[in-house]
């Protein structure tokens, strides 16, 4: 969209795969050099309570791109489809006469009634979404690209998935912590950033909008050296959690099968026989932080090169991640939990003329859903009824607008369609109903689950995530208003795509949403 440089407007939107929230405020902070985030979050304005309203992957990206939670564009586990009619970020700022460029996945499984069986959309649920101009095709179970780089450099790998296991430098077996077979000037974080930084200059008389994406932190977890070895595993906090993972289990049914599902083994490759110590626990969490850092050493550059082409006084950046990592905590890994380790997310924005609010720190709740309102405000794009989420301007200004939400909501689908999951299995639920909410708000998280099971309260005033208060006497009162406060939520963001038109003899009419306490 061509503009003069008094009215451009960019958009970067950088997103972070599976970075807890406490990488930058809480428990992991202290332990991990983040010092790129930590100088944009001094020139920004940081969300600390923000939530992802849906996990694992593909649900969440396409919750933030269409500003929907999953209960109306059910688009619930990698591989459900999208429908194609769903209002998105890229959509709406095609709009806005922006070219929306992808830089990197967004995880979309395409809804195959638009498309012949035989098309390649629709055999991969890492399909990029509808409405993206794919600068840059870069998936974990693809990345050709990146292969391709890596053998013109010389290279040779055997299997693609070879890249994704560390290497002995001396030539013999693998440790865990060995470094990645390629160099970190030859990562795909540093390709990434590398292919980025070589287009955008062709854009810069122009108003832009570009994601960027990063899989790292997300498994396998391999680095490159220095970060495979950047950080002493003994130095590293051990994970919350009850001593033994019997203990957490008998918390509530649905535990056990979550303890099971994702073992240690399961966040690297080449060790499918790896014991749950405590030692290789702690290998495998300096691993994540080392790749957190080469992330943050890379998102620098990009920060960098908005100051260095005088794009930083025109150029709206938001940074988050889709979602967490359990990383052992609660004797769990991945991201299927109802902990907040899986669902508080990093958010982090600069506003161009907001430096009054530099350093600012934002303490009311936000969610996923909030951030395609928020960049279509800012480029003056109206946002449609069927976004459920609202625009963060008003918070980014100081202002908190009159009936802001007093509680997040997310949602996870643990079942499948195709083979039973452990939950299933262990459960005996069927796949409608293997499906669970969460509210939370300032001192109490509740989770109900469509199945017969029993709903989870924890209390921040009590032992938080350490204990389930729900069949406690003294919060039944509490658990009733929670209760009914999750029905009313549901009934009130119920889908609003065409529920405010009304067909006249005059045609239809539209009334718009009212959004802030939504």
């Amino acid at each position: 969209m061509s503009k003069d440089a008094a009215q451009q407007k960019n958009v970067l939107f950088i997103l972070i795969d599976q970075l807890r929230a406490d990488c930058l405020s809480g428990a992991l902070a202290q332990h991990v050099a983040l010092p790129n985030l930590r100088a944009l979050m001094a020139e920004a304005v940081t969300f600390e309570q923000n939530y992802t309203v849906v996990n694992p992957c593909g649900p969440s990206r396409a919750s933030i791109l269409t500003g929907q939670y999953a209960m109306n564009h059910r688009s619930v586990r990698n591989g459900t489809p999208l429908r194609h009619d769903i209002p998105t970020l890229p959509g709406e700022m095609r709009k806005a006469g922006y070219v929306p460029m992808l830089f990197g996945y967004t995880d979309t499984s395409r809804d195959p009634r638009m498309h012949h069986p035989n098309d390649p959309a629709i055999r991969t649920y890492e399909q990029h979404m509808d409405g993206f101009q794919e600068m840059l095709e870069m998936r974990l179970e693809m990345s050709y690209p990146w292969r391709a780089d890596l053998l013109n450099k010389g290279y040779r790998f055997d299997d693609y998935w070879d890249l994704h296991q560390p290497v002995s430098p001396t030539g013999g077996k693998a440790k865990l912590n060995d470094p990645a077979p390629y160099r970190a000037e030859d990562s795909d974080t540093a390709f990434l950033t590398d292919r980025f930084l070589a287009t955008l200059p062709a854009y810069t008389d122009q108003s832009w909008f570009a994601h960027l994406t990063y899989i790292r932190p997300h498994p396998p977890l391999v680095a490159p050296a220095p970060y495979n070895s950047m950080y002493d595993p003994a130095a590293l906090p051990l994970p919350s959690r009850h001593d033994t993972a019997e203990a957490e289990c008998e918390m509530h049914p649905f535990f056990a099968p979550t303890t099971q599902a994702y073992s240690p083994a399961s966040a690297v490759l080449g060790f499918p026989d790896l014991e749950p110590s405590d030692d290789n626990i702690q290998t495998l969490r300096a691993l994540y932080l080392g790749l957190a850092s080469e992330v943050d050493a890379h998102i620098g550059r990009v920060v960098q090169f908005l100051k260095d082409s005088g794009q930083e006084d025109n150029t709206l950046l938001v940074l988050s991640a889709d979602h967490g990592e359990m990383l052992g905590d609660r004797h769990s890994w991945g991201k299927f939990s109802v902990y907040d380790a899986a669902y508080k997310t990093p958010l982090i924005i600069r506003m161009p003329g907001n430096e009054t609010r530099a350093g600012s720190v934002v303490q009311e709740i936000t969610e996923s859903i909030d951030l395609t309102p928020t960049i279509l405000d800012w480029v003056g794009q109206e946002i449609p009824n069927a976004l459920d989420g609202a625009s963060l301007l008003p918070l980014l200004h100081g202002e908190t607008p009159a009936g802001w939400r007093q509680y997040s909501y997310s949602e996870l689908d643990f079942g499948d369609p195709e083979v039973p999951t452990i939950w299933q299995q262990m459960l005996g639920t069927a796949t409608s109903e293997s499906s669970l909410a969460i509210l939370r708000d300032t001192r109490f998280t509740l989770v109900e689950f469509a199945a017969d099971l029993p709903p989870l309260l924890f209390d921040r005033q009590g032992a938080g995530e350490m204990e389930n208060v729900a069949l406690n006497r003294a919060y039944q009162l509490d658990l009733t208003r929670l209760t009914r406060q999750m029905l009313r939520h549901r009934m009130r963001n119920a889908d609003h795509s065409l529920s405010l038109y009304s067909v006249t003899s005059e045609g239809p009419r539209e009334q718009r949403r009212d959004r802030p306490g939504a």
